[in-house]
């Protein structure tokens, strides 16, 4: 169904939908994409935002954007996908954009977030589909493909490997490359950050909030090739007393034309205006949770669905390139392709044409 307040998504203006937007249509941003129509879907437990283009009934693919990020994040990848008669659909998750926000830390449990895509799914007809997650989008995915098997016919990860005992802390540090992040140097390697985000939560989120446009600037920035093998500031955020150290808020930092659009990173801005960062910042805050979770899935988290897995060769965090980090993926999936793109973590903006053409030939490959 269409938003309560019919709000559609044009070259000019993106509207909120619920909110933070006023009913005779006040923008908190603009998009350079004439494609997307903005949908709201609320149940008794949880409102979702998500953006539509293409055909109604071509077969559906459902893009999960991650951290720090929205739905619009998808923007090329649904204009491509519609393009070719796909029914494309991208959520807010959980925190972000125009969806549900509980200020309660625990409503970020992995549990809380499949639910979430489960009763959005019903709402669109509950046929299986091609499921795509970027970042925390990727782990979302995961869940679900191990959680409600009928509910995909193909799963695309990009940026963050599948980990089917759960996206917990100690499962990621097992797996850190101690050649680049020596233990007793870097007892959390890459992912110092994430311990951060449980040790000190409250200051890692006000140290975001203090200036959103700056942080999303500075965050949103290309992989380099000469950062490979080296180690990465995210290892370093505890001994430096938050992300920002002593200033305890992001330089001031242009935003990137290259990754986003001017009119797409206001947009961007804009979403986070109405809760902070304190709900995506609680995604990291649930490990029991996650991890008993994972637990309750069939066949031990094996994913039987076809599975690609798309690594960014420059992406200091998250690569499964020379390194175990995609050891548990490849034994979890019984079908899976790896590919590797030139780009950071950001593929879904550093690389809009060559992901989606890579999704593309897999799935016409699968049969899918």
């Amino acid at each position: 169904m269409r938003s309560a307040l019919g709000l559609t998504l044009n070259r000019r203006t993106v509207l909120l939908g619920i909110g933070a937007a006023t009913p005779s249509g006040t923008a908190w941003g603009e998009v350079a994409s004439s494609t997307l129509v903005s949908r709201v879907f609320s149940s008794p437990r949880h409102t979702t935002h998500y953006l539509e283009s293409g055909p109604v009934g071509g077969p559906l693919i459902i893009f999960l954007h991650g951290f720090p990020s929205l739905s619009l994040i998808w923007r090329a990848q649904m204009d491509a996908f519609a393009a070719d008669g796909w029914h494309c659909i991208a959520p807010d998750m959980r925190g972000y954009g125009g969806s549900s926000a509980p200020s309660d830390k625990d409503a970020y449990a992995m549990k809380e977030i499949v639910a979430d895509m489960v009763e959005l799914h019903d709402h669109l007809g509950g046929k299986p589909a091609i499921w795509v997650g970027h970042d925390w989008g990727s782990i979302v995915t995961g869940a679900v493909a191990a959680h409600e098997p009928g509910r995909t016919r193909g799963v695309v990860l990009a940026s963050w490997a599948y980990f089917p005992d759960g996206n917990a802390l100690n499962v990621l540090v097992s797996l850190v490359d101690r050649t680049i992040y020596p233990a007793e140097q870097f007892p959390d390697g890459q992912w110092d950050y994430a311990r951060y985000y449980n040790t000190n939560f409250d200051g890692a989120v006000a140290d975001l909030d203090a200036d959103h446009e700056a942080y999303l600037a500075s965050a949103y920035q290309p992989g380099y090739p000469a950062l490979v093998g080296k180690v990465s500031p995210m290892a370093m955020v505890t001994r430096n007393g938050g992300r920002f150290g002593a200033a305890h808020r992001a330089p001031p930092t242009q935003p990137n034309p290259a990754l986003w659009p001017l009119t797409d990173f206001r947009t961007l801005v804009q979403a986070f205006k109405p809760h902070g960062f304190r709900g995506p910042c609680a995604w990291y805050t649930n490990d029991d949770a996650n991890v008993a979770f994972a637990h309750e899935s069939a066949n031990g988290g094996r994913l039987s669905q076809p599975v690609l897995f798309i690594n960014g060769d420059f992406d200091q965090i998250c690569s499964i390139t020379g390194n175990c980090q995609g050891d548990p993926m490849r034994a979890a999936c019984a079908d899976l392709t790896i590919t590797s793109l030139q780009g950071g973590h950001w593929l879904p903006l550093e690389r809009e044409a060559e992901i989606s053409q890579t999704i593309s030939t897999w799935l016409k490959t699968k049969k899918l």
